[in-house]
């Protein structure tokens, strides 16, 4: 630039005609994006949320609080999510009626609890209160909080994501609190969980009696399918801090899809009648989280005969295999680590039979990623926390996304 000291000044560029055109296509491009995005977020949220387009509940079918500031609604006026069979002894169990006597007597007292269960709905409501009764008196374990066994958990659709926004604390059987307060105007999506090691005797959502309060709108198409999950302890919750943080609610939610939780805590041993059971749910897909409570000769006897069984009945349905979570002591200690690694590996040859079977739509997913490598993800080496679930659905939902795209 600089010769004899002296600048020289370069001559003026002139844009093409062709540049000055893109220039103007990129100036205006976000601008026209965001146009299309609001148009389609229109369609896909505004249009499904106007309260006059959906089932909407009777007030008069409402309990009104003494004071007159709440009107209580019971949720079996909306759509309970995941129930798998409708002619249940009580309303909140899991299983069918017809099941007791030939499920094994732990599994059908734990199908009393109502883990997984949800109650979506839509409303315009201010604040947002739940009443709700359990069965059993301990609300609480040592090692799991009494939120998670006996609370009540709400989410609200956010623009397509989900939020936590407020918990019910139990207090006793019966038992009432403020859910969330202080809500924007116009209508949203929730989704309240119930108990997970509890049963639900009955529930009851508080709104202002101005406020409407309606059924969401249905999930379209292969969504409407549930997930549905078998399995232990592991499964049912066991040992979420409140109910939206089992793993089978985070995958609900991460991928906006229907579940049905069937994990039972001591149990979910591969029972040939549960097998049996599950076939008559039209799920999108199976996942058997059942090995933890399985001995490795238990994988190789029962689990074969278990997947025939529900390949049977449904040619097409993925069936999704997972491996015995990594105890988290055994990464020091060997016969910690012995006591899930045998398992796997009989999780494993049964899952190559399988395949030499002829047995299609098997995907199996190991234990490496299941939990992370550094020992904090369960509250004994065992049963999850909330960090461990988290870290659990976030290595399932590829998975069973690649499994269950158009």
């Amino acid at each position: 630039w600089t010769k004899s000291s002296e600048f020289i000044k370069p001559r003026a560029y002139e844009k093409p005609k062709e540049d000055v055109l893109m220039q103007q296509v990129y100036r205006w491009l976000p601008a026209f994006v965001l146009v299309g995005v609001c148009l389609a977020a229109n369609t896909v949220f505004g249009e499904g949320l106007r309260l006059d387009a959906l089932e909407r509940l009777d007030p008069a079918s409402a309990t009104p609080t003494d004071d007159g500031k709440l009107l209580y609604y019971e949720v079996r006026g909306l759509d309970i999510e995941g129930k798998g069979w409708q002619d249940t002894e009580a309303y909140y169990d899991r299983l069918p009626a017809k099941a007791k006597g030939v499920a094994p007597d732990s599994v059908w007292g734990l199908s009393k609890h109502s883990s997984g269960m949800a109650v979506r709905f839509v409303t315009d409501a201010a604040c947002i209160a739940c009443r709700w009764t359990v069965i059993n008196d301990e609300l609480g374990m040592k090692h799991m909080p009494a939120t998670g066994v006996s609370g009540v958990d709400l989410y609200v659709n956010d623009n397509g994501t989900w939020r936590w926004i407020g918990a019910g604390r139990p207090t006793a059987k019966t038992s009432e609190a403020t859910l969330a307060d202080g809500i924007p105007e116009g209508p949203h999506e929730f989704i309240a969980y119930l108990p997970l090691y509890n049963g639900t005797e009955s529930m009851a959502l508080g709104v202002p009696p101005e406020a409407t309060l309606a059924k969401a709108p249905p999930r379209e198409g292969n969504r409407g399918k549930p997930i549905v999950f078998y399995g232990t302890s592991i499964t049912q919750g066991g040992c979420a801090s409140r109910p939206g943080m089992g793993y089978t609610a985070i995958l609900g939610r991460h991928l906006d899809w229907a579940t049905i939780n069937l994990g039972f805590s001591g149990s979910g041993r591969g029972e040939i009648e549960l097998a049996d059971l599950l076939t008559e749910i039209d799920a999108a897909a199976y996942v058997l989280d059942c090995v933890p409570n399985m001995s490795p000769e238990v994988v190789t006897e029962r689990i074969e005969p278990f997947v025939k069984r529900l390949r049977s009945a449904h040619a097409d349905t993925p069936i999704v295999l997972v491996e015995n979570i990594r105890y988290q002591a055994g990464a020091f200690l060997p016969e910690r680590r012995k006591s899930y690694e045998d398992k796997n590996v009989a999780l494993r040859a049964a899952y190559g039979r399988l395949q030499a079977d002829g047995v299609q739509g098997l995907t199996y997913i190991p234990s490496d990623a299941l939990l992370g490598d550094d020992g904090e993800a369960t509250v004994d080496g065992t049963h999850l926390t909330d960090l461990g679930f988290l870290r659990y659905s976030d290595a399932v939902a590829p998975v069973l996304r690649g499994i269950l795209a158009p």
